[in-house]
């Protein structure tokens, strides 16, 4: 009996066994996830991601540029220490309004070889009576002005070393919004200092120096940038020069945010032209353009927003020659894409007198590719040398103060030694003193040379004065026949 029951009850568990198994495979959702978890090891189902960004080391760079970027300091006299626009944009118009009969700057430069050569900002250097590098390991050199471009706020100085740990140049064009880069300089007077930041902008203009022939196409960047950096390096992680810091957006004089440095591409031109030239070789297209907006795009029932508009062509000009028109969208130079003035100016300013560049375009909605040999500023192909100023004809000398004074001016540069040339072909006579070229303003004898760079289709118009009051002017052309 006991037997009986016993089998009785193991048959029932048996049975119920058969029906829970039964239920678990009918009624069961058969997605769930079965997940074997090795020991020591925690997995979460929900919410799981995995950080694969890279890690940025930037000690590389920060030890290979210091060692590369010198601490530029000057001595000006008061007479020689003009306005300058970089400066006011830093520090105020009133920076100035104070200072003793010798004043001292404080900037920074990049030695870019071996030998000695050093790129800065003209800014940093324009004017003094004695530039004074000191190097990271805190020798100190005379340097040696080589050359110097307002345009784009460039200089060159040597020392005389070598065996220098120059900085390798980098690719401006190939970096990209987001990269992380340094700036490396001395602000305050703080040598060695490194900061970093990211490229937050390219091809900025500001319109910093205000002339039409200036270069401006910055690539902006919030590393903390600050008086004393001028002429400093900005590196990318590999610790390669792509830009030479310049400028910052503030209302204090001191860094909040905003920092402009030229780029390397720029840069290279520049500083290779004032090595072996003495003076840049600008290249022209010879258009003048608008920047395709909306506004743009409706009043001349443009498409598709993109390129450049020319607005006019200049006569005689590059891009005339080349069959460029009126009303055409340009849209690269040499495969680089251009979208605004800063943009076409950069690429334009890689090339010099004589080369010939393609040039897409856009006419009717109809690509096509334009060949154009592009022309220096006198209309011409040929290389302009620092001592072109020798078909003027004359010298020139500083104006002392109290001929200054006597005169009623507060600038100006006194023609001397006047022999067959230019000047004397048009009546000038020795001692004129020359206070405007056109509309450039004559402080120093170099402002001469700026000026005839500044000259629109070769008509040069001067201002001046002689010794005894009387006011004259005299105009005449540059442009040579070919």
């Amino acid at each position: 009996m006991k037997v009986k029951l016993f089998l009785g009850k193991l048959a029932i568990a048996i049975l119920g066994a058969a029906i829970a198994i039964l239920l678990f495979v009918l009624f069961v959702d058969k997605k769930e996830s079965v997940v074997i978890v090795p020991d020591g090891r925690t997995t979460q189902l929900t919410n799981h991601s995995v950080n694969t960004a890279p890690q940025i080391d930037l000690t590389y760079a920060a030890e290979m540029s210091v060692k590369s970027v010198v601490h530029v300091k000057t001595l000006y006299s008061n007479d020689e220490y003009q306005s300058n626009p970089f400066y006011d944009f830093l520090f105020g118009e009133n920076g100035r309004s104070q200072q003793p009969k010798a004043s001292v700057g404080s900037g920074s430069g990049v030695i870019i070889s071996t030998d000695g050569y050093i790129v800065t900002n003209n800014h940093v250097v324009e004017g003094s009576k004695l530039i004074s590098v000191v190097l990271y390991d805190k020798r100190e050199y005379e340097g040696k002005l080589i050359g110097q471009d307002p345009y784009t706020d460039l200089a060159l100085i040597k020392i005389d070393e070598k065996d220098l740990p120059k900085m390798d140049l980098g690719n401006s064009d190939d970096i990209k919004l987001g990269e992380w880069v340094l700036a490396v300089g001395n602000p305050f007077n703080l040598t060695s200092t490194v900061t970093a930041g990211i490229i937050s902008a390219k091809a900025r203009n500001l319109g910093l120096n205000g002339n039409r022939m200036s270069i401006e196409s910055f690539l902006q960047t919030d590393a903390a940038v600050n008086p004393g950096n001028s002429g400093g390096a900005l590196v990318d992680t590999r610790g390669h020069l792509i830009g030479i810091n310049t400028a910052i957006e503030s209302r204090t004089g001191s860094y909040s945010g905003y920092s402009f440095a030229i780029p390397v591409t720029i840069v290279e031109k520049v500083i290779g032209d004032l090595k072996e030239f003495g003076e840049v070789q600008r290249a022209f297209i010879g258009v003048s353009i608008r920047t395709v907006d909306a506004n743009l795009a409706d009043e001349f029932n443009i498409n598709k927003i993109e390129g450049v508009y020319v607005a006019d062509l200049n006569e005689g000009g590059a891009a005339e020659e080349a069959g460029i028109k009126k009303g055409d969208i340009i849209l690269n130079v040499e495969g680089k894409d251009v979208n605004s003035s800063a943009e076409l100016q950069e690429q334009v300013s890689k090339y010099h007198p004589g080369d010939k560049i393609t040039v897409l375009i856009k006419r009717e909605d109809e690509k096509q590719q334009i060949a154009v040999i592009l022309r220096n500023r006198l209309g011409n192909t040929k290389v302009i040398k620092s001592d072109d100023l020798a078909f003027l004809g004359a010298d020139f000398e500083p104006v002392s103060s109290q001929d200054k004074y006597r005169l009623q001016i507060n600038r100006g540069v006194r023609v001397t030694n006047l022999r067959s040339g230019k000047l004397k072909n048009e009546g000038i006579k020795e001692g004129f003193i020359i206070y405007k070229i056109n509309e450039t303003p004559i402080y120093k004898v170099d402002d001469v040379k700026n000026a005839l760079q500044n000259v629109k289709d070769g008509g040069v118009f001067i201002s001046g004065i002689y010794p005894d009051g009387s006011v004259k002017y005299y105009a005449f052309s540059l442009r040579s026949k070919e």
